[in-house]
């Protein structure tokens, strides 16, 4: 238990009205988790408004109210404190509650659209090969140490990141690397933890059910990098159009990396195979298990943050050859008759234009390419034909079929996609809303040496349909009708 004011330490109050030595038990911003002698901090939701559930969090037993607003009725016994931004406070109120982790740990952030979980994850893994003990928060799963925790959000509460990093510390991790999402910039989820990295990858088309503009989406981003300590290094993406603006306002020692231009880190794809790439690092040559431009972006972001962090940069260059793919993220899998099927997350226009245009390299003259796409429903609609067109433009057959319908119909959410198919593509373009069948449909169409592009859902083992989530794996829908002759790589 802490004092009241020992949490509110470093938070700017603007009002008191109550005993601020009182104990604490626990921070909630859900009235419904409430018990005897906690504090409630009332925020402002994107869909509901925390104040009104004030009197919830006070019957259920609180001893301490943060808000923006008073209620018109203050309860006796309870002490309420008003704040400019709840959101901000629960952030200070979290990392103060459990003695303030992320000082303790040297904590990198990687936001962008895409291969935020890949450079996050490998950098967890780098770190490891170096002999430290590390966190992780991902879409994918957070460790803490080797430990597995399951991950519900890219990027979790203030509260669940500031208990995460605590069980990091006192497990003896060094390190933390975490994905930052859009979500979380905006929502102030990162507020006052310690950053002493941060990573832009790229931005492109998503989230704008939430962001409404892409201009937006962009600032969500920025915002994390303005908040940057002096201590912390920016790196961003030269190549990407709005890489240099996420470096405009902050404080942090600002750095570039690029596979076309000059910058202070440099890559070059030297050989692509469908088993690896020979990259050049800042001129020197390695041997990579990854796959795909899009990778070599990736590797080269983890190469220049292991070296920012001041790991030793010959030891960095060995260690990047025994990184292996994050799971969903371009896992191939080979038929015994020869048909390879390519499991990959993308869910957005630009990381399926990323992987297919890859596969295209990388495939033999004679042989197609068949892809399986859906769109998530209860998400940005606008990318759902864009979705299809990038398909149309790369595949030579292409099935549309569903994600995550959510709440919605998958027959509406493939009509969406539809608008993006071109008159001439309609001959190659077929529709099943059954994404197992959809799956069987372009392996069974497929011959020797075609590759199956099976994408959005990636590392994610179920469909969330009607509310309710469904155990479904690309991978086990994959196995199951290759058979027992699969070669897994």
């Amino acid at each position: 238990m802490k004092r009241l004011s020992e949490l509110l330490e470093g938070v700017p109050v603007k009002k008191r009205h109550g005993e601020m030595e009182r104990e604490i038990g626990s921070i909630h911003f859900d009235s419904r988790a409430i018990g005897q002698g906690d504090l409630f901090v009332a925020q402002r939701g994107v869909s509901v408004d925390g104040h009104l559930f004030i009197p919830k969090a006070v019957e259920a037993g609180c001893a301490a109210v943060v808000c923006e607003e008073l209620p018109e009725e203050l309860a006796e016994g309870v002490t309420y404190v008003v704040v400019d931004d709840s959101s901000e406070a629960l952030g200070r109120l979290a990392s103060n509650y459990y003695g303030r982790p992320s000082e303790k740990l040297k904590l990198v952030g990687v936001t962008g659209t895409n291969g935020k979980t890949t450079t996050a994850t490998l950098l967890y893994e780098m770190a490891k090969l170096f002999g430290f003990k590390a966190g992780l928060l991902s879409t994918v799963c957070n460790y803490i140490g080797d430990e597995a925790v399951a991950a519900t959000h890219t990027t979790p509460d203030a509260l669940a990141i500031n208990a995460y990093m605590r069980q990091m510390v006192d497990a003896g991790c060094a390190y933390c690397f975490m994905e930052v999402s859009s979500h979380a910039a905006h929502q102030k989820r990162i507020a006052s933890l310690d950053f002493d990295g941060a990573i832009f990858s790229n931005i492109t088309h998503d989230h704008l059910d939430y962001h409404k503009t892409f201009r937006a989406y962009i600032e969500a981003k920025k915002t994390f990098f303005d908040r940057l300590p002096a201590h912390a290094f920016a790196l961003t993406n030269a190549d990407d159009k709005n890489g240099m603006v996420m470096l405009q306002n902050t404080k942090a020692r600002k750095y570039t990396y690029s596979c076309r231009t000059m910058a202070d880190f440099m890559c070059k794809v030297v050989e692509r195979h469908l088993d690896g790439m020979l990259l050049k690092l800042d001129g020197r040559e390695v041997w990579t298990k990854f796959v795909g431009g899009f990778n070599a972006y990736n590797i080269l972001a983890v190469y220049a943050a292991a070296c920012l962090l001041g790991f030793d940069k010959e030891e960095v260059l060995k260690n990047v050859s025994l990184l292996v793919p994050v799971s969903g993220r371009f896992e191939t899998l080979v038929s015994a008759q020869g048909v390879m099927a390519v499991v990959d997350y993308a869910h957005t226009p630009d990381a399926l234009e990323n992987v297919l245009s890859t596969i295209q390299e990388l495939i033999g003259k004679e042989n197609q390419i068949l892809t399986v796409v859906g769109a998530g429903g209860d998400r940005d609609k606008t990318k759902r034909p864009e979705m299809a067109e990038a398909a149309c433009r790369y595949s030579d057959r292409v099935i549309l079929t569903s994600d995550n319908p959510r709440s919605e119909e998958p027959e509406a959410i493939i009509h969406d996609m539809e608008q993006g198919v071109k008159a001439e593509w309609a001959d190659k373009v077929k529709k099943e809303a059954d994404r197992k069948k959809a799956i069987g449909m372009a392996i069974g169409m497929a011959h020797p040496g075609d590759i199956v592009l099976i994408a959005g859902k990636g590392h994610e083992n179920y469909q969330e349909i009607k509310g309710v989530k469904h155990h479904f794996d690309d991978k086990e829908v994959v196995r199951e009708i290759f058979g027992m002759g699969t070669i897994h790589y």
